[in-house]
């Protein structure tokens, strides 16, 4: 594993701990997507499907455990949590997320590296990560003032694609045939719909103000 890998899933990681910070500490999910978060549970199931058959090592099937337990806690938290679901601002959060699922399937099931059941959920599970933010992003665009703990989180995630963009720049020029087309271009893909939202959070770090979107 090399360092902007590493990078990658530790930043992955701690997107995840600021957003349950948010939520177990200030009982609180304002200004987070359930829609986002619904994704994102759906892309990890999908995705790690061969968990209990597939060992690598200890720490990717850690990993797995915490992505999936983790999506899966939250999406639960804002649902059924009587304090938490409580802040959660459903008629700004209206993006019809499920509409993101069926493009997503149809482009696997015709572009995939092999057509086998597995193989076609992961390349569901990238396709659909690549879009997820889009509820989140349009949510963050309606509320524009964004707490800190709410911009972190989302940073963080955008960050992890970057590094993990770094890791696939990396590996090309030191791993022999290491091509992987519908990897690289769901990554890029996700990592440009950050683009607006890094300009304004570095704009405000800079001014030292607080993030807030245009309308």
């Amino acid at each position: 594993m090399n360092i902007f890998r590493l990078a990658g899933d530790m930043t992955h990681l701690f997107s995840v701990l600021v957003l349950l910070l948010k939520i177990h500490t200030i009982k609180s999910c304002a200004g987070i997507s359930l829609k986002t978060q619904e994704l994102y549970a759906i892309v990890f199931a999908t995705r790690y499907l061969d968990i209990f058959t597939n060992y690598i090592s200890l720490y990717n099937t850690i990993m797995k455990l915490i992505f999936l337990g983790s999506s899966f806690s939250i999406v639960w938290y804002m649902r059924r949590h009587k304090i938490v679901r409580r802040s959660y601002d459903k008629d700004q959060d209206t993006f019809r997320h499920y509409f993101l699922m069926l493009p997503c399937l149809i482009l696997a099931l015709i572009i995939n590296e092999k057509f086998t059941f597995r193989e076609v959920m992961w390349t569901f599970s990238l396709y659909l990560e690549a879009v997820a933010i889009l509820p989140q992003l349009v949510l963050l665009q309606r509320t524009r003032n964004i707490d800190n703990l709410t911009g972190q989180y989302v940073f963080l995630l955008g960050a992890y694609r970057a590094f993990y963009i770094l890791n696939w720049i990396y590996r090309y020029f030191t791993e022999e045939h290491f091509v992987h087309w519908i990897t690289w271009i769901s990554g890029l893909v996700q990592t440009l719909l950050y683009a607006d939202f890094f300009y304004y959070y570095f704009q405000s770090w800079k001014n030292n103000v607080k993030l807030e979107l245009p309308a």
